[in-house]
């Protein structure tokens, strides 16, 4: 078919529309058998007729996305017609009313058939409503989009957090298996069930298989030293003292876990009271002491000290007893557990050189002599195996995008990266932090030997199962295949599209998957805006939204989701133009955070507002309140 966009409208209006109807009959007629001939290279099918109307649909949407169409959009702007920037739900049956219209105009002997249509738009929103309700469960009062939350590890054990998550909106809770073990999993499960039933509300479980996982690996660490930091106002009086906790189960969860725990003999812990305090020398030589403030369970004790200090591993403590009367002169002394120092430093800014290496080797700070850089800084990648896939010019993004880099170099010690992004001021690079190769072809098996075992797990406890950088058909067909093992069939699967190459290939994977297996799509923004860039990452999630809603496919909208909120409490007019965005996907998800009861409630509201206005790219004109 050629639709010329070119020619000259007639001047009669009926000469028009009339135009107009043979283009868009044209249109139909290559739509429909392109579509068939898409289906046919699906062979799980013995007919055409076998395939489901969502297949079907999806690939009349992708038959007809293969024309420009926004001169004949315009005309039927013009001549007040129906438009085709709303066909996602039912491609042909928009087509058919067009054409139905259009025929009622240009020819007064025409008889419609209406009745005559097997699917409409209608059937359309109510599969994907029914895929949605299959997937996260039945919808709540504050729309039909669900708001899915990342646990955090306390989830395990506190399970006043679980409660209140599912009770100010969570109707999906996702367990990310990269994180924890088996054990806190099941901890998680725990209360996420005991809640669901106190409160009699649905909650369903995702867990997400961890994939390759190509991060930062660890950084060497600096000497034994904790500092001890005191607050103080700007005349440089102290307002506050530091704190830490004394220990003598180092072990156990602790009970704030945003203080520096150290363990203590046993035999101090017994003669520690309020008010007693001990003294040390610290690493600058001063003497500084340790005053207890509180018991805050039978192995831990809160202490505070009143100036800055550099407490040493291993130090001498010397106990002072609160009494002033007391006639004890034996001077009691014990010595402090032992403990590492924290991660050397390792600040990277534009243009410098950073080595990527293997794995085991340790990351450090660049080296410099008389001003003279002798070594550059360097940082292991956990998929050591990448580096010999690298090619000098590729790019390298480091921790979503906030480090950029080309190749510049392969050297028998790693890659030698040169640095193209980084803030004014600054990046420093931290250990477990994602590394993207967008260029890079590494052949990776889709699941690993940890995928494999979690996914025992996942099969016995979870709703719905994450499956983390898929890319091809091939990669779904082999997870498909290891469910069928573990006769979970029926167990959905969430693809996370998160590569250049997961989006090239998402039609054939959604044809090839949405007939023989319950699929839902996720949108993980975050390694997708480093694929992709930024730009092209804001035309991209508009277009998987429309591909997903042509095959009535769930999506879940993914990745920063009003963040500041749930990090930091605060709260960004940004963030909350982009969750208004997000509630035409059918779930939304939320990442852990200090802030997350907050950032829950926040997305409620947003979401209530919003479904007054609009349904998917449908604007349903509320009356407004002016």
């Amino acid at each position: 078919m050629h639709l010329d966009t070119q020619k000259h409208i007639p001047e009669s209006c009926d000469d028009t529309l009339k135009q107009i109807l043979a283009e868009v009959t044209e249109l139909r007629q290559e739509i429909k058998l392109k579509a068939n001939q898409r289906l046919l290279k699906y062979p799980y099918h013995n007919h055409l007729s076998d395939f489901s109307d969502s297949a079907y649909n999806l690939a009349h949407y992708l038959s007809m996305r293969q024309y420009d169409l926004r001169h004949l959009q315009d005309r039927l702007s013009h001549a007040s017609l129906t438009s085709l920037g709303r066909a996602e739900g039912s491609v042909l049956s928009t087509l058919d009313s067009l054409i139905d219209i259009l025929k009622r105009a240009t020819d007064p002997k025409y008889v419609s058939n209406e009745n005559g249509r097997i699917f409409c738009y209608a059937q359309g929103q109510q599969l994907l409503d029914q895929h949605t309700i299959e997937l996260f469960g039945p919808f709540r009062k504050h729309g039909r989009a669900h708001i899915m939350v990342t646990l955090p590890s306390e989830a395990s054990w506190d399970y006043a957090l679980v409660k209140s998550m599912i009770e100010k909106g969570m109707s999906c809770a996702r367990i990310n298996c990269a994180h924890d073990d088996p054990i806190s999993w099941q901890e998680m499960i725990n209360n996420i069930r005991s809640a669901e039933t106190e409160l009699n509300r649905s909650c369903r479980i995702l867990m997400d298989l961890a994939g390759q996982k190509i991060r930062t690996s660890n950084i060497a660490l600096g000497p034994s030293i904790h500092h001890l930091h005191v607050q103080k106002d700007r005349t440089g009086k102290i307002v506050k003292p530091a704190y830490l906790i004394l220990t003598t189960d180092s072990e156990s969860c602790p009970v704030d876990n945003s203080l520096f725990r150290v363990s203590i003999p046993k035999s101090l812990h017994k003669k520690l009271k309020l008010g007693a305090s001990l003294a040390f020398i610290d690493q600058q030589h001063k003497q500084r002491s340790l005053n207890v403030d509180q018991a805050l369970s039978d192995t831990d004790w809160l202490v505070s000290c009143d100036k800055s200090a550099y407490l040493v591993s291993g130090c001498t403590l010397i106990l002072t007893p609160h009494q002033k009367k007391t006639k004890q002169k034996t001077v009691e002394k014990f010595t402090l557990g032992a403990f590492t120092g924290e991660p050397l430093d390792i600040e990277i800014h534009k243009n410098n050189t950073l080595l990527l290496t293997a794995g085991d080797i340790e990351g450090k700070p660049a080296e410099y002599m008389d001003g003279i850089l002798i070594h550059p800084a360097q940082i292991g990648c956990t998929l050591s195996s990448a580096i010999d896939k690298l090619d000098i010019g590729q790019p390298v993004w480091i921790d979503d995008g906030k480090i950029g880099a080309i190749v510049e170099a392969i050297t028998d010690q790693g890659a030698l990266l040169r640095i193209t992004e980084a803030k004014t001021g600054g990046v420093r690079i931290k250990s477990d932090k994602g590394i993207n190769f967008p260029e890079a072809k590494l052949n990776l098996p889709p699941l690993t030997e940890k995928d494999l075992e979690d996914l025992d797990f996942i099969c016995n406890h979870a709703d719905l199962v994450g499956f983390s950088f898929i890319e091809t058909l091939a990669d779904i067909e082999q997870l498909m295949m290891e469910l069928a093992k573990r006769n979970k069939s029926e167990l959905p699967i969430i693809a996370k599209i998160e590569t250049n190459r997961a989006v090239k290939n998402l039609p054939d994977i959604i044809l090839g998957t949405i007939d023989r297996h319950k699929l839902g799509i996720m949108i993980a923004r975050g390694d997708l805006a480093v694929e992709l860039g930024s730009a092209r990452l804001a035309e991209i999630q508009e277009e998987l939204l429309w591909l997903c809603e042509a095959a009535h496919v769930p999506v879940i909208w993914a990745t920063q989701v009003l963040e500041s909120v749930a990090k930091q409490g605060s709260r960004s007019r940004a963030e909350f133009t982009d969750a208004a965005m997000a509630v035409r996907a059918e779930c939304v998800m939320l990442n852990k955070g200090p802030y997350i009861l907050d950032a829950i409630v926040a997305l409620v509201d947003v979401m209530i507002r919003m479904q007054e206005h609009q349904r998917k790219k449908f604007s349903r004109l509320r009356a407004l309140q002016w």
